[in-house]
């Protein structure tokens, strides 16, 4: 198994936190990936921790684009709940 983090950006609120949070770990779940901790930071991010299967990273680099784009529209929408 392999671990991957993803940054949530800024999200005072916990209720947009937890929503941030939940979005990532459902739209990650289907490609395997297990949501294993978080840590919530003094400046209001989240750093999640999923591990990831292995078949998972063979894929193509068009999934490192995929994975950009996710944390972008997870940035977004905090931005939004906000």
């Amino acid at each position: 198994m392999t671990y991957k983090t993803i940054v949530i950006d800024y999200a005072p609120k916990a209720k947009k936190m937890a929503a941030a949070i939940e979005k990532t770990a459902n739209e990650k779940a289907p490609d395997g990936w297990e949501l294993i901790t978080f840590s919530v930071t003094n400046s209001a991010k989240a750093i999640l921790v999923f591990r990831v299967p292995e078949d998972a990273l063979q894929e193509k680099p068009a999934v490192a684009t995929q994975e950009m784009e996710l944390q972008e529209e997870t940035a977004e929408a905090v931005g939004e709940a906000e």
